[in-house]
């Protein structure tokens, strides 16, 4: 019994001091440092080295070109010309006493337009008349007496003669009367008075003396387009047509200053016989018909020939070509997704696309769309498209 009490007393006679409790406290406070700092650096540590997502390649759309039988064609500017034009000016002088029609109206064939003072030709007439019926008479007069062996061959010659003088004077006075009456020589649209009337005006039938422009008529339907071709325009125009036969007869497309698409027609049925040498060009004229008297002569319009036959034609959306200094680029997809820029050679926009002349083949994925997120050599997403041909008229 005293034996256990003293195991007791010697395990419990062993207190902790101060001293030690503190000790024990600053290495638990330590050791939880350390553990929340491990802690930390472990979190830091496992998010540097976590994994970033990867970009995707930019979606774009690409599809290969359009396909579609062209034939060449070139534009020019012409100027509308009235087929008949015509200053009316008097045969005969005298005093203006008619004006028949109003400023800038259409004036049909046969429609007077001025009358001068018919009276001192009526006069004239008169006298030539009165001259012819004698004359006649005594040319009746010596047939008869040559009949009874009164008169003499001669007499009757003499007399022929002065009834052949009498009738020409008569013809000549009626040629005056008519003149005082100005037609229209054909159906047109007339510009404005230029005399007044009361005024005296001067007339000659040759042209010879001094004549008054009274006004001035142009025709209307059909009416003239002229322009003139490069002899570049010109050569291929002739080189398409060498194997033809016939008369010069080929549609014209026309569209007016105001107008986007070209929607008149017209034939072209005139090429010059030489070339201008001072500006390398050669004048042609289209006949257009103008039944609605919209086109004016003297206006511009815009011409499309076509020069040579249809082909085989790769055509992109216009916005597809991307300009590069003096070139032009087309972006298109290659092996592997990679693009693959392709210089080219363009032509003319046709249905609302570019006509790709050389540069590119009919199997290349042409990218017409997402054209800025394309970096040649990177990759991208293709998303098949389709190209659509437009009205070929703008």
């Amino acid at each position: 019994m005293n034996a256990m009490n003293h195991s007791y007393e010697t395990f419990s006679a062993q207190p902790a001091g101060p001293k030690s409790q503190r000790k024990r406290l600053l290495a638990g406070g330590a050791l939880a440092l350390l553990l929340v700092a491990g802690m930390g650096a472990g979190v830091v540590f496992f998010g540097s080295q976590a994994p970033q997502a990867a970009v995707a390649p930019p979606t774009v759309s690409a599809t290969t070109p359009l396909q579609k039988m062209i034939g060449s064609r070139s534009e020019f500017l012409g100027q509308f010309a009235a087929v008949d034009q015509v200053d009316l000016r008097a045969q005969v002088g005298g005093t203006l006493v008619k004006i028949g029609f109003k400023d800038g109206s259409v004036v049909h064939k046969g429609d007077v337009l001025f009358e001068i003072d018919p009276t001192p030709y009526q006069i004239r007439m008169s006298q030539a008349t009165a001259r012819l019926a004698l004359a006649r008479q005594e040319l009746t007069r010596a047939k008869e007496l040559q009949r009874t062996d009164s008169g003499t061959v001669q007499n009757v010659e003499q007399r022929q003669a002065e009834a052949t003088e009498a009738e020409a004077a008569v013809r000549d006075a009626h040629f005056d009367l008519d003149h005082c009456r100005i037609t229209a020589p054909f159906t047109g649209r007339i510009g404005t008075h230029l005399v007044s009337v009361g005024n005296l005006i001067s007339g000659s039938r040759a042209g010879a003396g001094p004549t008054t422009l009274l006004a001035t008529i142009v025709s209307l339907d059909p009416i003239y387009l002229n322009f003139d071709m490069s002899e570049a325009d010109y050569m291929a125009f002739q080189r398409d047509r060498a194997g033809k036969s016939g008369p010069l007869a080929n549609r014209v497309d026309i569209a007016l200053s105001d107008e986007k698409g070209f929607d008149h027609q017209g034939t072209l049925d005139f090429i010059d016989n030489t070339l201008d040498r001072s500006s390398g060009t050669i004048h042609a004229r289209a006949t257009v018909p103008n039944s609605d008297l919209l086109l004016t002569p003297g206006a511009f319009g815009r011409v499309r020939l076509s020069v040579s036959k249809p082909a085989l034609t790769l055509l992109v959306p216009d916005a597809a070509v991307v300009p590069d200094q003096s070139n032009h680029v087309v972006l298109t997809v290659g092996p592997n997704d990679i693009v693959t820029p392709k210089l080219v050679e363009v032509g003319p926009v046709r249905g609302g696309l570019r006509v790709i002349r050389s540069g590119l083949k009919a199997n290349d994925r042409v990218i017409i769309d997402g054209i800025p997120m394309a970096t040649p050599g990177g990759k991208v997403t293709p998303k098949t498209s389709t190209i659509h041909f437009g009205s070929d008229q703008d």
